[in-house]
């Protein structure tokens, strides 16, 4: 009896301990534009970044160790206006394995121009889901969430919908106290972080979030046992994708797609019958022109 009741207790003690934050995030400051003397700020910089997207628990989900999302932000420093103040451009981008292979698939990539912020190496790094407390927070949460979201939707229909109100509420309150900080409104361009998530709560746009899903789990997650059928709900996906980008041209996160896909769809449709590969490269030039350079191997073989 008690040695059943110590192996529970081992039980639950690992099931406890196996919970982790739901984010694997590596960060990358590259500061080589910026002229200043004490060059470990921006090793700081990195080193707060790096902790507050690792360490917090964003959610209530249950994750593994295993589970988490694997993601990563590189930060290209472009000016110091002053001591203190940074601008920069990022780019996000986070990765989904592949069931049952050791494959993972680039699930978001976005480029954000807007990133304008205060950062004092002797001040913490404090996020706090109801209250602002500065732009890189802000801007840090609203991503965290974002890439949640985009993850949770690819594993379950809509299922990023409580994701995407977190970052919706971190969007307002930048919005409303940011003191100007750029990237949080929809005047101030068609690409920025306001329209990137205007896209995925607009509900003319929610064929994409499902095709998303789609994609994923009844394309990419069979894709090693069963190809064809992989490959028939992939182009069932570009068909509604390539529909909504001739309704809504421009639109920031079908841009996002394409980025983080077209290298991808190239591989998926390359070994594919003549008919679907032919079916992939039309949709593929009419929905995404800017990479017709990539999409033109399929026609090669």
């Amino acid at each position: 009896m008690h040695k059943f009741i110590l192996a529970l207790f081992l039980f639950v003690g690992v099931a406890t301990g196996a919970k982790a934050q739901e984010l694997q995030c590596d960060v990358v400051v590259n500061s080589e534009q910026v002229q200043y003397t004490d060059r470990q700020l921006f090793a700081d910089m990195q080193t707060r970044i790096f902790e507050l997207m690792n360490n917090r628990r964003w959610t209530d989900q249950a994750y593994r160790s295993e589970e988490r999302i694997k993601c990563r932000l590189l930060i290209n420093l472009t000016e110091m206006p002053e001591i203190g103040l940074f601008k920069a451009n990022v780019q996000v981008v986070s990765v989904r394995p592949a069931y049952g292979t050791g494959y993972e698939s680039i699930l978001f990539s976005f480029i954000d121009k807007d990133w304008t912020f205060q950062f004092n190496d002797a001040q913490p790094l404090e996020f706090a889901e109801n209250a602002y407390t500065s732009n890189l927070a802000s801007m840090l949460g609203f991503y965290a969430y974002m890439i949640i979201g985009v993850d949770n939707d690819s594993f379950g229909k809509l299922g990023g919908s409580p994701a995407f109100d977190k970052a919706r509420g971190i969007l307002n309150l930048a919005s409303s106290q940011g003191a100007g900080y750029p990237g949080w409104k929809a005047f101030e361009g068609n690409r920025n972080r306001y329209w990137l998530l205007d896209n995925l709560q607009d509900p003319q746009l929610q064929p994409y979030r499902e095709s998303i899903y789609a994609m994923h789990r009844q394309g990419l997650d069979i894709m090693a046992e069963k190809p064809e059928e992989a490959r028939k709900a992939v182009l069932t996906a570009l068909q509604t994708i390539q529909r909504l980008q001739q309704q809504k041209p421009g639109t920031a996160i079908l841009r996002s797609f394409f980025d983080a896909k077209a290298d991808e769809l190239v591989n998926i449709f390359k070994s594919a019958a003549p008919a679907d590969k032919q079916q992939a490269y039309t949709l593929l030039t009419q929905a995404d022109p800017t990479n017709n350079s990539k999409y033109e191997f399929l026609l090669k073989r």
